[in-house]
């Protein structure tokens, strides 16, 4: 039985998701997105796995954590249950969503829960998010949850606002590829009373986390990151659905693209990466990741360390989706001004300099150059002096 703080499931969002599982092709991505953990999403989405089966669906649970609450485990029920996959690391036996396993019983539906989670190391993929997207790939349908602090691009705003930095993220292209976005929605105060009354971790954490991460503050922010977050994903859903029934063609995207200029060690990619990732994404529009290789850092010259940043940083760009592009100029200013003449970028965001002002008059400096002559481009400079605790993504 669910208690009365539980969210009752929604009447229609099953139904409508119903209607996209029966077109065949690639499989089809539901996302339940909370603004914290125990809002019911969990819970949500096994009332529609149980709907869904009543009504004659092949639906299955590949991965599902109830965290032992009562109500989420009753509601199990006789789904079935796809074994996991047990891995051996560090002399513990681990248990992860067996994706062969899946693609092998090919429901119509299958459940994933927990979508930023980072795998145990010889999984299949790193991320479950990856899993997603091969089960997807294969023709299945899959219904999966996330918590809004999990989003990439929000990851320094969580930092900044809250305090915490939040180590396992999903990029944000992977919510704009779903095909319903639902917002789980439960008020702070009955959040804190979920807790409180130990259905959402067990007793002992309780006064730790009323007092730390669930306050009432940090609750109402991330609640109101979630309703922007769905309600974006809404208006572009509408804005296709209306497109298609009226038989419009799909739009053009917008020119004006959103580069980021990035150098060989800079100390905030990932800040960069996000803001980019965020802007594209409410501007609907392509986003560039620009590296420009000077002689000085050609890779017989350039630093093994500084190479190794350099390949991070560019396998974090295309992970976020960004197209990442190398160019070879002496002037990287100008190689950048040329670049977004070409593509039709109309922003350019760039780290602060840590250059001495006297190393900038005598060798001048990417920044100031494109500020002082933007050649047509919007610049936006973050700055690159506050702390960054992501390490070698800095």
């Amino acid at each position: 039985m669910a208690s009365a703080a539980d969210p009752p499931p929604g009447p229609d969002t099953g139904a409508d998701f119903l209607q996209l599982v029966r077109r065949k092709e690639r499989g089809k991505l539901k996302v339940y997105v909370g603004s914290a953990a125990g809002v019911g999403k969990t819970y949500r989405m096994l009332t529609e796995a149980q709907d869904m089966r009543r009504r004659g669906v092949d639906v299955v649970i590949g991965f599902i954590e109830t965290h032992g609450r009562a109500e989420t485990e009753a509601l199990v029920g006789d789904l079935e249950i796809i074994p996991r996959r047990r891995i051996e690391y560090r002399g513990a036996t681990l248990e992860e969503m067996d994706v062969e396993a899946v693609i092998a019983r090919h429901p119509t539906v299958v459940l994933v829960d927990e979508l930023a989670h980072t795998n145990v190391p010889g999984s299949r993929n790193r991320k479950r998010w990856e899993d997603v997207m091969e089960i997807l790939t294969a023709g299945i349908n899959a219904i999966c949850a996330v918590n809004v602090q999990h989003l990439e691009s929000l990851n320094d705003v969580i930092r900044e606002t809250l305090g915490v930095t939040v180590r396992e993220t999903v990029p944000d292209w992977v919510l704009a590829q779903a095909d319903q976005v639902v917002n789980i929605d439960l008020s702070a105060e009955d959040l804190r009373q979920r807790l409180a009354e130990g259905k959402i971790y067990g007793r002992e954490r309780v006064p730790a986390a009323l007092e730390n991460f669930f306050t009432p503050e940090n609750l109402t922010t991330l609640r109101e990151l979630a309703l922007r977050e769905v309600a974006s994903s809404v208006d572009r859903t509408r804005e296709e659905i209306v497109r298609r029934e009226e038989g419009r063609p799909a739009p053009p995207r917008s020119a004006d693209r959103i580069m980021v200029a990035m150098s060989s060690d800079p100390p905030r990619t990932a800040t960069l990466l996000r803001r980019a990732s965020r802007i594209a994404g409410r501007l609907n529009t392509d986003w560039y990741c620009v590296y420009v290789q000077t002689p000085a850092e050609r890779a017989d010259r350039i630093d093994a360390a500084v190479q190794r940043r350099l390949v991070d940083n560019i396998q974090k760009a295309q992970s976020m989706g960004a197209m990442v592009v190398k160019l070879e100029d002496a002037d990287a200013a100008r190689a950048l001004r040329a670049f977004a003449r070409e593509q039709g970028v109309a922003l350019v965001i760039l780290g602060s300099t840590r250059r001495s002002r006297w190393h900038r008059l005598l060798h001048g400096s990417v920044v100031d150059e494109l500020l002082h002559d933007p050649g047509g481009l919007d610049v936006l400079v973050v700055d690159s002096e506050r702390e960054d605790t992501e390490g070698t993504l800095a």
